[in-house]
């Protein structure tokens, strides 16, 4: 039985579950990514203060944007393993969406020459159950592989809703989202899973359409400004094309409402409101990207969908 959020009691709505309504100024998360960098005696010593600071701190679930190893580290089975104990050190809820170092960029002889969906394969029987996250204590959450069973692997894509703001993760990943036309698996694997992202985006800002949604918070790991200029204007090659310039960022303008999309892969951090759209700029979205690689910090985010910023950050620092 999965065990209940340490705030907030979760109701079913639909298909969706719900938390009961909590004024929004009490909703504190944590975003984190590119974490841990190196070998486990140094970067995984620091990644485990980091997260007994975040079990410190009052916030209700964290987010892990993806490549919890380096790209230049070995995919196995064991350093797999590893990453899962890590997760399971968080007291309280966390929730992975996966990176290109976990398996796109797997076949590199110095990954270990793994076959990339092998690891995606081992990646999602290793991290991922149909309802509930990760972490000591877990919550209920809703995948893809059941709520479009014609998705049914994409169990990875999850959503939640607490306090009327909707959090969803999207396996979109950097090194071109697996868009390599080198490949034919990668190029049929790219463009089976950007159609479940797609249908995954749409469901969930129809859902915040129909269920008050004051806020959505959409998590991945790529850097999608890699391959676009800040106009969104994405080049035909581009694996970011149709999820985002096509999907996200003209829903997000549909919405309205605060959208927050946190991502990681390239390690600096920034917090700004970058996107337009048919050379408008997007107001209601903002973009966070999390610290990462030697930057062994993670971001505490406060949710206030009545304030005029609606986004409040601090750093956690296990220093």
């Amino acid at each position: 039985m999965t065990a209940p959020m340490r705030r907030g009691k979760w109701l079913g709505i639909g298909c969706l579950l719900f938390s009961a309504h909590l004024p929004a100024a009490e909703l504190h998360f944590v975003a984190l990514g590119d974490l841990p960098y190196g070998s486990d005696e140094v970067a995984g010593s620091n990644f485990r203060n980091l997260i007994d600071s975040i079990n410190r701190t009052e916030s209700q679930f964290s987010i892990h944007v993806g490549d919890f190893k380096s790209g230049s580290t070995l995919c196995s089975d064991e350093e797999f393993h590893r990453q899962r104990r890590h997760f399971d050190r968080f007291s309280r809820p966390v929730v992975f969406t996966p990176g290109d170092n976990e398996w796109t960029d797997c076949h590199r002889k110095n990954n270990g020459s793994f076959d990339p969906l092998e690891r995606l394969a081992k990646l999602r029987s290793l991290f991922f159950t149909p309802y509930q996250s990760l972490g000591a204590t877990t919550m209920p959450v809703e995948s893809q592989s059941v709520v479009h069973p014609k998705f049914s692997r994409y169990i990875e894509n999850q959503r939640w809703v607490i306090d009327r703001v909707l959090f969803m993760t999207v396996h979109i990943v950097g090194s071109n989202n697996n868009f390599e036309t080198r490949d034919p698996k990668a190029v049929a694997e790219f463009f089976e899973r950007d159609a479940a992202n797609r249908v995954w985006i749409n469901a969930g800002f129809d859902l915040a359409g129909t269920q008050k949604i004051e806020a959505v918070v959409v998590a991945f790991q790529a850097d999608v400004f890699e391959s676009a200029s800040h106009d969104a204007a994405f080049p035909r090659h581009s694996g970011f094309l149709n999820v985002v310039g096509e999907t996200l960022l003209p829903r997000a303008a549909q919405f309205g409402k605060p959208v927050l999309l946190i991502n990681g892969d390239t390690h600096k951090f920034r917090f700004d409101r970058p996107f337009s759209l048919n050379r408008n700029m997007l107001l209601n979205v903002y973009q966070l990207i999390v610290p990462g690689d030697q930057d062994v910090r993670a971001v505490r985010i406060s949710v206030d969908t009545d304030a005029q910023k609606p986004f409040r950050l601090s750093f956690i620092d296990p220093r």
